[in-house]
């Protein structure tokens, strides 16, 4: 379209035999193209924002209706409990795998001098190896996790994938596909700044939630507490009316910060940026809950209050109940599939 409009431009240059005419004809047809342009142009993201990156976005509050909620909340109670039981049953494989490992024990000599000449003749997957095994259990869990975050992050810069997740990574109580997002958005951020940030924190305090969780807990507790904050975020936009695209892991971080602080109340922490200024971790939780709440009560819209609430409220109540009363009750759960799969041979 630019190309035909130049091309008549030119065209009109040719054909007029007054300069004044001729110059005066190309400016007006420039200017008529220039106004074309930004009437037609799509408003430009700003990637600088560290909550809703796509605010330009138009959403109908009409479709904001509290009806929605239902479909989200019965999808919220049913992931939560296929989480947990989900880390339950990977919990008992793993120790039924160490269980056949023990058992196997006397084999293990051969088996490592068929290994070694393999190891050998790949230098690349031994020293991935050996990283691997340097790593604590916390860095091992939280690898996956940052590599998936990094994966989506990446997909948000090809232009072609944008509808795509847009639509799916990206939870709106006004959208038509309601569910799925409020667990792929957990690992959505199209902000490099929020992306540092978020992967920053969980890994500072991933290796001391897996130390007192368990590997398998803490991803229940993680993957539980996206959808969670995901549902208060919807709450709360629906109860005021304030249409938004929500995305990233703060909400599931909340968890994970909120269960440690409230274990480990007298736990020293500090800020990358003043390693002189400590505080304890109790104090930390309830300043930031603080200013959350604040948040919601005032209508601040540069990060989704309501979603770290949820998330943060999800981890004090595991630390506080949910561990004790119903992790520690998986009992039958476990008998249950111990059946299922029958005795080691």
């Amino acid at each position: 379209m630019a190309l035909s409009r130049m091309i008549r431009i030119s065209n009109l240059c040719f054909k007029e035999n007054i300069l004044v005419q001729k110059y005066s004809s190309k400016i007006k047809n420039v200017r008529n193209f220039r106004k074309d342009r930004n009437i037609n142009e799509v408003p430009k993201v700003n990637s600088d924002s560290l909550a809703t990156p796509f605010s330009k976005t138009h959403i109908d509050p009409g479709k904001l209706r509290v009806g929605n909620l239902v479909k989200p909340f019965l999808f919220t109670v049913g992931f939560s409990g296929a989480c947990f039981l989900g880390a339950s049953i990977w919990e008992y494989e793993n120790m039924r795998g160490h269980a056949k490992r023990m058992l196997k024990k006397p084999m293990k000599f051969f088996k490592r001098q068929v290994d070694s000449g393999y190891t050998s003749t790949n230098a690349i997957l031994k020293e991935l190896k050996i990283w691997w095994s340097g790593l604590t259990e916390g860095e091992r869990v939280f690898a996956p996790i940052c590599a998936l975050n990094i994966l989506v992050f990446f997909a948000w810069r090809v232009p072609r994938f944008q509808p795509t997740m847009l639509r799916y990574f990206c939870s709106n109580p006004a959208s038509q596909n309601i569910c799925i997002p409020m667990v792929l958005s957990t690992f959505s951020h199209y902000s490099g700044l929020h992306l540092l940030a978020n992967m920053y924190v969980l890994h500072s305090f991933s290796t001391g939630a897996v130390h007192s969780l368990g590997k398998e807990q803490f991803l229940g507790l993680y993957m539980a507490a996206g959808v969670v904050s995901s549902f208060t975020s919807y709450m709360y936009k629906i109860i005021t009316k304030q249409p938004g695209l929500s995305l990233g892991a703060s909400g599931a971080i909340m968890a994970i910060l909120g269960y440690v602080c409230t274990q480990y109340p007298d736990t020293r922490l500090g800020i990358i940026f003043l390693p002189v200024f400590t505080f304890s971790a109790g104090a930390a939780i309830k300043f930031i809950v603080g200013l959350d709440t604040a948040g919601v009560l005032l209508g601040w819209k540069f990060f989704d209050h309501a979603a770290h609430l949820g998330g943060a409220a999800c981890g004090i109540f595991w630390a506080l109940w949910g561990n004790q009363y119903i992790w520690q009750n998986r009992g039958p759960v476990l008998q249950y599939w111990h059946h299922l799969r029958g005795s080691i041979k």
